[in-house]
């Protein structure tokens, strides 16, 4: 490891950065550097600039691709190595505008009805119906779950802070119903590692498995559910609804 990947890596365990937001940053700083042939230290704004045109011309990645890039280029040169130089010598691409695609209530049922394990159903019903992303619901713990104020903790969210979010009374029906089949002991979703959660590719896996299976064309990702926000409630009830009523009301 060279002295400034050192320096910046000490910088950003210092400022408690993600784990992976300084896996990603290193691997990026690590391939400007290589482009150019040179040390970091040895380059500045017209090879950012040359750098950025590369990769929307040559690599053609999206504007919102060349975020993690800026990002940490941004970090080496004000934080770590300490450079005077303002927002316009890290030149950001605007994204264009585009409207989401939004599932229907019958679409979003139909989706959850086609997925066949239901610990994977429950890990991505949590997902939607509280707003959490994917990462948030592969790590809740049963200790999370607070039935009495009706509320889930969050732990290290995203930019490592905890919050509450709300648990409502239909998703913790099924929250029920998955602990009295699968009775967890400490990760609310264990995976297939003893002792650790399941993975964040196993319930993406899952997720295509449902859209495939649903014969829904529309895009859905684990990421992309927590933004239906207007059938969250309407659509977990009606699930719960085609639930036999003597498993709805176990605990």
């Amino acid at each position: 490891m060279t002295l400034l990947r050192q320096r910046m890596l000490h910088d950003m365990q210092i400022r408690n950065l993600a784990d992976n937001t300084q896996k990603s940053y290193l691997l990026q700083v690590s391939s400007f550097a290589r482009h150019f042939r040179r040390s970091p230290e040895l380059l500045g704004p017209e090879e950012i600039r040359a750098w950025l045109v590369h990769l929307r011309e040559e690599r053609k990645l999206a504007p919102s691709s060349l975020g993690p890039t800026i990002g940490a280029l941004r970090f080496l040169y004000r934080v770590t190595l300490k450079r005077p130089w303002s927002d316009e010598d890290f030149p950001l691409p605007k994204k264009p505008f585009r409207l989401p695609v939004v599932l229907s209530l019958e679409e979003i049922t139909t989706f959850f009805e086609s997925i066949a394990s239901l610990k994977q159903r429950t890990i991505l019903m949590t997902a939607y119906a509280a707003g959490l992303r994917v990462s948030e619901a592969v790590h809740l713990k049963v200790s999370d779950i607070d039935s009495q104020r009706m509320v889930i903790r969050v732990n290290q969210g995203k930019n490592r802070k905890d919050r509450y979010v709300m648990l409502s009374p239909r998703l913790l029906e099924i929250l029920r119903l998955y602990w009295h089949d699968a009775h967890p002991r400490e990760w609310l979703f264990p995976g297939d590692i003893p002792g650790h959660p399941i993975t964040r590719s196993a319930v993406a896996l899952a997720c295509r498995i449902a859209r495939r299976r649903s014969g829904i064309q529309k895009p859905i990702t684990p990421h992309s559910l927590r933004h239906y926000v207007p059938f969250r409630v309407m659509s977990c009830s009606r699930v719960i609804a085609r639930i036999p009523g003597q498993m709805r009301n176990a605990g």
